[in-house]
């Protein structure tokens, strides 16, 4: 039969909570960035942006920290089929903390957890035979109940076809054999464990492991006497990690000498964090494997992708994309601490984004000013109108993919807050409206800082009138606002629009817009997003695109403003925008809520009659970019 998978993982899946603060004690930190975390868990996200078709076998909690395991496994592309709810457990959680080079405390939350309640049931034959191969950790061999799910997941595999894989991923205290503060331990001789693992071990097809982990595996502490031990039940390819000397792969006879293995490229970078490294080694390793490459290129990628790992803060975050490792691997590297590496960081974070969009029908409504001129407005009034109009938004999205909302968080707030989880796509505005020289609103105090209590999905949108024929000074004042917040935005992981209107300030020509825009990336400034005035001339988005396209292949895209314009008018600009396929659509305010506001405002208008009508003109604006999209592209065709 095909296989529509080419590796399920089986095990642990939990949430880190990672010491935001490096160099201190876990008793000391402050605040913690939250990842999804488990070395199951992070090799199938790790595959997966590596271009494998993975899926995950555990359970997670029926609460907050079980759904966020779920939605981010399928925001990085996995199959949760396999992954189970149990309504008896809680999730695992791990605190996790850099204290420095070689160091790094853990503590794991994993009594009675939801993953070791994995039984036999869990194991599905169907699914199992669907996937190229199966790959187990350790841990879930500790327990009679978890091993009893493995066993049978592992002879599934064997009767269909399927290759099988073992990270050895040796926690004592997860073993019973260390204590709760010794989280960080990685290796305890234990007779009983070593019998566990050399009772399994002839199931697979390939094994890795630290020389720590072989020697647990092998009953020793001599490492090269350990794989032979492991030899002797096994006839799987066998892969020793070395840290720093890199790793060794032996297919059959072990060497007197570990350096008489197959081995591939290294990496000599700066160690800034091991925690999840194997995960990332395995990732690559896996690639290489599944994809029919030689030991060396396996141990090539396996090496790249754990060099990210040790390079970067956190597990599954740190990990690359496939058209990072190849870009790495075809640049070469250029400094050892990676994650200073600016090239490198930019195409790291630009092909690891979550969600994808590839339609944007944006209803804008976060004007400040405009609202506050009108009759009869207050800031209650106002917020209230807001809600009316994300009413709208989501009565004309329905649930769809595609469409999005700009909601400010100063009179907009009740609004932006219920928006989240809705399946919109939110931006949310930094600038003061109006102003130029471009200042940001005070709330996101003078260094940005504000933005670390934005909602994650919140997507940094800022306005700046700016234009070729500005002077030297203006324009270095509004570059500087404009990059302090790009880089506090990327600091907070946010996303991050730039909307430029070049025709406020001066008159505008086919290539005004396309030089603004090659200014900003001459100073280093990457929007995920760029929002701009409409453009009549085809030449003119021609030559936009062509700026994007040569400085970030891995945009975003473009969205259409609307500038108050007529229904018509726009027409005609979509019409000429949808010919290019970085337009992906259009943020539109004033042309939906404009005459609605006033109305509704001064009295003359209900709550459900300015909604009606604002659902009437979004969904015509929809139907208008969905019918120049289509028209566009049978052009094309």
């Amino acid at each position: 039969m095909t296989k529509s998978l080419d590796v399920i993982t089986i095990g642990r899946a939990g949430v880190d909570l990672y010491g935001a603060q490096v160099g201190g004690r876990l008793e000391d930190m402050g605040s913690f960035e939250k990842y999804i975390g488990g070395s199951p868990t992070n090799i199938a996200c790790g595959t997966a942006r590596l271009g494998l078709k993975s899926a995950l076998i555990t359970r997670v909690g029926d609460e907050h920290m079980g759904r966020f395991i779920r939605e981010e496994l399928q925001r990085h592309g996995v199959e949760t089929r396999g992954v189970a709810t149990d309504p008896e457990r809680l999730t695992a959680l791990v605190v996790l903390g850099i204290r420095d080079e070689e160091r790094f405390p853990l503590i794991f939350y994993r009594e009675n957890c939801a993953d070791m309640a994995l039984s036999e049931e869990d194991i599905d034959e169907e699914f199992i035979a669907s996937a190229r191969s199966v790959l187990v950790t350790g841990t879930h061999l500790s327990h009679a109940r978890t091993e009893a799910a493995v066993i049978k997941a592992l002879t599934l595999a064997r009767k269909h076809g399927a290759k099988t894989a073992l990270d050895i991923d040796y926690r004592p205290n997860l073993w019973g054999v260390a204590g709760h503060n010794d989280g960080e331990s990685r290796f305890v001789e234990s007779q009983a464990v070593t019998a566990k693992l050399q009772a399994t071990l002839h199931f697979f097809d390939l094994i890795v492991g630290t020389e720590e982990e072989f020697h647990i595996a092998g009953g020793t502490t001599d490492t090269v006497d350990a794989l032979r031990a492991v030899r002797a039940v096994s006839a799987a390819t066998l892969v020793c990690k070395r840290g720093a000397k890199g790793a060794v792969a032996f297919e059959g006879p072990i060497p007197d000498s570990l350096d008489d293995g197959l081995s591939g490229e290294g990496f000599p970078v700066e160690v800034f964090n091991v925690l999840g490294a194997g995960d990332g080694f395995f990732s690559g390793l896996l690639k290489g494997w599944l994809d029919g490459k030689d030991w060396s290129t396996a141990l090539k990628y396996a090496n790249a992708c754990g060099a990210f790992a040790v390079s970067r803060h956190g597990c599954t975050p740190a990990y690359p994309s496939l058209e990072e490792l190849n870009f790495f691997l075809k640049r070469g590297m250029v400094r050892a601490d990676l994650r200073n590496d600016a090239e490198l960081e930019q195409v790291h974070w630009s092909t690891n984004r979550h969600g994808d969009w590839p339609e944007m029908r944006v209803f804008a409504f976060d004007h400040r000013m405009q609202l506050e001129s009108l009759a009869g407005y207050t800031p209650s009034k106002g917020g209230a109108f807001k809600e009316l109009c994300l009413d709208a938004a989501l009565r004309v999205q329905n649930g769809r993919p595609g469409y999005g909302i700009l909601c400010d968080d100063r009179i907009g707030r009740r609004a932006l807050h219920a928006a989240s989880g809705t399946g919109l796509w939110i931006g949310r505005p930094c600038e003061w409206p109006g102003s130029r020289p471009l200042t940001l609103e005070p709330a996101l105090g003078p260094d940005c800082g504000g933005l670390s209590e934005w909602a994650r999905e919140n997507v940094v949108k800022v306005l700046c009138f700016c234009h070729p024929d500005d002077d030297a000074a203006l324009w270095a004042t509004q570059l500087a606002e404009v990059r302090r917040l790009f880089t506090a935005a990327r600091r907070n992981k946010l996303e991050f629009l730039l909307e430029i209107i070049p025709s406020k300030v001066g008159p505008v020509a086919s290539d005004t817009v396309a030089t603004l825009i090659q200014r900003f990336y001459a100073e280093d400034i990457y929007p995920d997003w760029w929002k701009l005035e409409p453009m009549e001339e085809a030449s003119a988005w021609a030559s936009v695109c062509a700026a994007i396209e040569e400085h970030d292949p891995y945009t975003r895209g473009i969205v259409v403003l609307g500038l108050d314009a007529p229904e018509t008018v726009l027409k005609a600009s979509f019409e000429v925008a949808a010919r290019f396929p970085l337009v992906k659509g259009f943020a539109v305010g004033r042309t939906i809520f404009g005459s609605v506001a006033r109305d509704w405002f001064e009295g003359r208008q209900s709550d459900e009659g300015a909604v009606e009508e604002m659902v009437a003109r979004y969904a015509r604006l929809c139907a208008i970019w969905d019918e120049a999209r289509t028209s566009a592209q049978e052009e094309a065709a």
